[in-house]
Order: structure tokens, then C-alpha cells, then sequence
């Protein structure tokens, strides 16, 4: 059964992968965003194989769950381009702020940047999400503990790398949630 299965999925694979490829393609900004949408709807159509129905009805199945992938892809890079805005704002109101007007935005948005993508989530999610432990624990299906101790590495990090710059800033949202 499992080799009927397998054998099944990748002929479907084979006849409709430049298909769903070309339509990732004409839709995504980027080839490797295309290439992501592509991986994904193969993904689910691996894991909903009984729902895959037979013959040529497959690729049409496929375009309707690449439809969907994209469109999930698609509000990703919404909320991320959001979160972008968020942090310029934030960082312009924080030069505003200043006593000193001194804070340097780029540096801070650039030691944000290159923080993983994993401490970019915690830090977002409690300074612009304003969820607290026990919510982003829930999001991410972990502990509340998992993400204390998560968090507080997190921050390190961020502060860490804004003393790198010479950037001091004690009253960012860095601090404790």
C-alpha cells in the first residue's frame, strides 16, 4: 500500500509540478517565494493524499491548495512588512523622545535585523503584539517558561549587539513584559 501511494504521489508530482511551479511564479515576488509556495502545497498534498483526487482533477486540486499556500504566504509578508513600519515608527518616536535626539535608528533597526528570526518573533510579539508570557507561549506551543528564558536570551542579544554599536538604550521595549 505505502509503495502504491508513493508511486501515485510522484506521478502526480511529475505531471503537474511545472504547472503548479509556473503559477507559484507569475504570483510570488521572488523565485525562491515561488519555490517556498511550491514546497508547501506538495507538503499538504503528501499529507491530505486521500483527499487527492485522481487523474487530471489532481492539478486543479493542487491549483486550489497553492491558492490558499499563496494566500497564506501572501499575509505573512503583510504582517512582516507591517512589522517593519511598526519598528520604524517606534523607532522614529523614540528619537523623538530622546533627550539627547542621539539615537542612532539605523543602528537599532540594524542590530534588530540581524538578531535570528527566532528573537525577532519574541521580541515582536511583546513589543508590538503586546502578548505576555503565558499568550506567547500559547503561539509558539511551548512553555511559559520555554519562553521567559527564550525571551530573556532574546534581549540579551539585542543589547548586546546595540552596545556593539554604541547605541544606549535603556528604555526600549526590550525591557521586562
Amino acid at each position: 500500500m505505502d509503495d502504491d501511494r508513493k508511486h501515485r504521489f510522484e506521478a502526480v508530482y511529475r505531471q503537474t509540478y511545472e504547472s503548479i511551479l509556473g503559477y507559484a511564479l507569475r504570483r510570488c515576488e521572488s523565485p525562491e517565494d515561488a519555490a517556498d509556495v511550491v514546497a508547501e502545497t506538495f507538503t499538504i498534498a503528501w499529507r491530505r493524499f486521500d483527499a487527492l483526487p485522481p487523474g487530471g482533477e489532481a492539478r486543479l486540486w493542487l491549483y486550489g491548495v497553492a491558492r490558499n499556500v499563496l494566500a497564506n504566504h501572501r499575509r505573512g509578508l503583510a504582517r512582516h512588512r507591517h512589522a517593519n513600519v511598526a519598528l520604524d515608527t517606534d523607532l522614529a518616536d523614540l528619537s523623538a523622545h530622546s533627550p539627547e535626539g542621539s539615537v542612532e535608528l539605523s543602528a537599532i533597526a540594524r542590530a534588530f535585523r540581524e538578531l535570528s528570526e527566532r528573537d525577532r518573533e519574541l521580541i515582536s510579539l511583546v513589543a508590538w503584539e503586546g502578548l505576555d508570557h503565558e499568550e506567547i507561549a500559547e503561539v509558539l506551543g511551548c512553555s511559559r517558561n520555554a519562553v521567559r528564558i527564550r525571551l530573556y536570551r532574546a534581549r540579551q542579544r539585542l543589547s548586546k549587539a546595540l552596545a556593539e554599536t554604541g547605541v544606549l538604550v535603556a528604555h526600549l521595549v526590550v525591557e521586562s513584559a
